[in-house]
């Protein structure tokens, strides 16, 4: 069987305010398979978000073991942990981020020409994956001239670019409205199976949750 391409073993955060003492997780245990897309449920302020900035290696002040496609993140120097961020991983979040002076498939060339690749491979790939969410007559828009629903695919678009192990979204789909949601939904859970990527995708919307391999809940710092 093959290594799980996220694993974390009493994985720990709190946060200090004034005198109080706030754990937000308490020794969470979580595996994610490769190509498994996975549902991480839970209210507003169940620690979600901070679960996956853990995962992700965007901030630090965690204790316990994370391992990313097989490989322990508290060995990795600050480089290592940006290689594997821009190699290895994913990111849509609930607000789409875009750069607003680059247009649609400028923003999804980007992340690809960092890495390293050409620009004809980057244009082809950001093309690809722009056409499948639908944005075929939009490559040339700016972030300001999409609608809600258009941007978000832009950011989806951009996070599987680089053709990531993993993909972590935080409520990508919470500023949209119902319909708009499940589709926009439903393009990235295809794209992120037919590229044979995992994903962890944070949501309060058991009807969205229900739409993935298996789901996961964070109550009260514990994984259910």
């Amino acid at each position: 069987m093959s290594e799980p391409i996220l694993q974390t073993r009493g994985l720990r955060r709190a946060f200090t305010q004034g005198d109080h003492r706030i754990e937000v997780l308490r020794g969470v245990d979580l595996t994610v398979n490769r190509g498994e897309v996975v549902a991480l449920l839970g209210p507003s302020g169940s620690g979600k978000s901070t679960l996956l900035q853990a995962v992700g290696l965007l901030e630090g002040g965690f204790e316990g073991s994370i391992r990313i496609d097989g490989t322990e993140a508290a060995q990795l120097d600050s480089a290592a942990r940006t290689a594997t961020r821009r190699d290895r991983l994913g990111f849509v979040y609930q607000f789409h981020h875009l750069l607003p002076d680059f247009n649609a498939l400028e923003n999804v060339v980007l992340p690809q020409l960092i890495r390293g690749a050409t620009r004809a491979d980057a244009d082809s790939q950001a093309e690809k994956l722009l056409n499948a969410l639908g944005l075929a007559h939009r490559l040339t828009h700016r972030p300001s001239q999409l609608s809600g629903g258009e941007q978000q695919r832009v950011a989806v678009a951009r996070a599987l670019a680089n053709r990531p192990l993993l993909v972590l979204a935080d409520e990508p789909t919470g500023n949209l409205d119902e319909a708009t949601s499940d589709k926009v939904l439903g393009e990235f859970l295809s794209l992120v199976r037919d590229q044979g990527s995992a994903a962890l995708i944070a949501t309060h919307n058991e009807r969205l949750a229900a739409r993935m391999d298996r789901v996961v809940r964070l109550h009260e710092g514990h994984l259910e």
